[in-house]
């Protein structure tokens, strides 16, 4: 039974939460998919949108935090469940509601479900996956939020033909509340809920030794390793939401690059994303295989490493190499994809801002699902998921300074100047890193033995 045991109830427990967590995406951007059907029954402006998003995007952050700290003390399935039973109901309030007011309220009440679904989804992963495979299934997971922005706009467009965008929601709640109770059947928090032996017992008895003990609240929170990846977490999303948010004005307005032009290098940026975040879990589980888990230096550093210098680089390259007069001698990357542009048709120009955009992409999306799968893998087994939240709490402060603070400095400065701060922040980052990097990984109380 053991072997077969585990792997139905892997492959089970996967697609239940793959399916379910790409109708949490789904149901988190429905309105966005249907805002210009909205926007013609109902008046809204600029600022009527912008309050609606924010009232979701503050709730999420708030409660994914709590959620993080509550799949540590309560069901993790319960959890994942309820949370898309709520974004399900709330979608369908959302079909029968017609004011800026209530359209706010209940995005703000979606947030707070949101919240719930990636939690319990660490925490599940964690139980069923050994350490080699924890970032290889922690990476395809995160693909269910890929799908799921992909699809959703082209089965909004596809549907709208047919019924109005009240229809489309409901329908898309109502499934969304439905398919809650089948993860609530088949989703189980760990093996013990099903007779089997726990992951860490079954790997020390197969004598790879990786042993996780319990700690106390106090003995991990004072984890400095703890702190290193919530900084180092903060930095890298930071210059990734810099990247995203404004990479397209930087473009258009200091670079003189097309509207096309600039959107192209955001699809290029996603598109290495996706490609990234797959590459860290299959590498780094490779390197976890090879050497495994230890109290000092984590195998999933060197990956880290490489791919937080090839943000920094990439970001440099981003920032100097594209000018808005091409130079009178061709520079060496012209010459070298001049072939390339004459048989596919793009300027050297232009091939060589989508090359940046794919490489900065693969490069800071690799590190971000790296830093919650270490953080995860590196607390103690009864803190895994608060752990995962504090590190993502400081990745949402990350996000907050390449806004406001990140937009001041190009008012006062340039776009220049600012894309060479977070340059320089993620370049000290890596190197801190590099000195780091065999420090104890462990956190909270070290096992008797874990090599």
């Amino acid at each position: 039974m053991g072997a077969t045991g585990y792997g139905y109830y892997r492959t089970v427990i996967f697609f239940s939460m793959f399916i379910g967590y790409s109708l949490y995406y789904l149901n988190r951007k429905t309105f966005s998919f249907v805002m210009p059907s909205v926007m013609e029954e109902i008046e809204l402006d600029k600022d009527d949108l912008g309050l609606i998003a924010s009232s979701q995007t503050m709730a999420y952050a708030i409660s994914k935090f709590i959620s993080g700290v509550l799949s540590d003390q309560i069901s993790a399935r319960w959890l994942f469940s309820i949370g898309l039973f709520v974004v399900g109901v709330i979608n369908v309030a959302f079909s029968w509601s017609s004011t800026v007011a209530m359209f706010s309220v209940l995005w703000f009440i979606n947030g707070l479900g949101q919240g719930l679904g990636w939690p319990p989804c660490g925490k599940v992963l964690r139980k069923w996956s050994e350490p080699s495979q924890f970032g290889t299934w922690w990476a395809v997971l995160s693909c269910s939020m890929n799908l799921a922005g992909c699809l959703g706009p082209l089965l909004a467009t596809v549907l709208l033909q047919y019924y109005d965008w009240r229809a489309i929601l409901a329908m898309s709640g109502t499934f969304c509340a439905a398919f809650s109770f089948i993860c609530l059947v088949f989703v189980k928090n760990e093996p013990k809920d099903v007779g089997l032996p726990s992951i860490e017992a079954a790997v020390k008895k197969g004598g790879k030794g990786v042993v996780n003990s319990e700690s106390t609240l106090r003995e991990f929170l004072l984890s400095p390793y703890l702190w290193v990846l919530s900084l180092g977490y903060l930095v890298v999303f930071g210059v990734k939401t810099a990247a995203t948010d404004w990479g397209q004005l930087f473009l258009i307005q200091e670079k003189g690059q097309t509207a096309l032009m600039s959107s192209s290098y955001m699809s290029a940026l996603e598109m290495g994303g996706l490609v990234g975040s797959l590459a860290a879990g299959l590498l780094s589980d490779r390197a976890v295989a090879k050497k495994g888990l230890s109290a000092h230096g984590n195998p999933r550093h060197g990956l880290l490493l490489s791919m937080m210098a090839g943000t920094f680089v990439s970001m440099y390259l981003f920032r100097v190499t594209i000018t808005t007069k091409d130079p009178e001698e061709a520079p060496i990357w012209a010459q070298v994809l001049h072939p390339i542009s004459v048989l596919i048709g793009l300027s050297e120009k232009e091939i060589w801002i989508l090359s940046l955009g794919a490489m900065f992409g693969f490069s800071c999306y690799g590190p971000i699902a790296l830093f919650g799968v270490i953080a995860n893998e590196s607390a103690p087994s009864n803190y895994c998921g608060t752990s995962h939240a504090i590190v993502a709490l400081m990745a949402n402060v990350g996000a907050f300074l390449a806004g406001l603070p990140f937009s001041t400095i190009a008012k006062h400065h340039s776009w220049d100047m600012a894309f060479w701060v977070a340059e320089v922040a993620c370049g000290l980052m890596t190197v801190s890193f590099f000195f780091l990097r065999n420090m104890q990984t462990k956190m909270g109380r070290i096992p008797e033995k874990i090599d």
